[in-house]
């Protein structure tokens, strides 16, 4: 049975770029309703409950036709809600949890990448935020590795993800209404820029370093 991850810090950690509210019901009723509903699409057929999420969403087609859209959608969700979390951390770190505070841009092999897969990294930057602010409705915006290892910018609808079509995600947002109209309303380019100043980039660092 799939559970609910805890944060990697406290619900209020993130602000003011993240608030509060925001927070609590995105991990507690969102993240928890994903987790709930992909057990429950997985208890109609048990063996599948022994598979990894990555295995589940790397072959949809595999996965029984009855509970195919239930899995995606769900386990999409809780695996986009999961990787989600822990790529973001405090701004100015966060003693009472030991979090590592986030830095203003990556380091070493990663800057070096990403410079040389959009010119700059201000370039990346904005096409990462276009692919965020371009998604039509709900979904996400990825910086993702590609099986010829290049990086590359997209989004996805809904709850997909680049696992789905073969690619590792580094970096995401969620530009789900959910994850930031109570405070942003419908400014999501504002949510959008704020959402660097979270960024946890040591975590994305680790990520590329084990795919590339």
């Amino acid at each position: 049975m799939y559970v609910l991850p805890k944060l990697p810090y406290v619900y209020d950690a993130l602000e003011p770029y993240i608030d509060t509210a925001t927070m609590t019901i995105h991990h507690t009723k969102h993240h928890q309703g994903y987790v709930d509903n992909l057990n429950k699409a997985l208890d109609k057929h048990v063996e599948w409950h022994q598979k990894s999420l990555e295995e589940l969403l790397h072959d949809l087609k595999s996965v029984p036709e009855d509970i195919r859209t239930a899995v995606q959608n769900n386990g999409g969700g809780h695996w986009n809600h999961s990787f989600f979390w822990e790529i973001m951390a405090p701004a100015k770190g966060d003693s009472s949890t030991g979090s590592e505070p986030s830095n203003s841009e990556p380091a070493r092999d990663l800057k070096k990448a990403i410079e040389a897969a959009f010119n700059s990294f201000v370039k990346f930057k904005e096409q990462f935020a276009n692919a965020g602010l371009t998604r039509f409705g709900s979904g996400w915006a990825w910086l993702a590795v590609g099986k010829d290892k290049k990086l590359k910018i997209y989004s996805t609808p809904n709850q997909d993800n680049p696992l789905m079509q073969g690619d590792q995600a580094i970096l995401g947002v969620d530009v789900w209404e959910h994850a930031y109209y109570l405070k942003y309303q419908n400014r999501r380019a504002d949510y959008l820029a704020a959402f660097w100043n979270v960024v946890n980039w040591k975590r994305v660092e680790e990520h590329f370093a084990r795919i590339s």
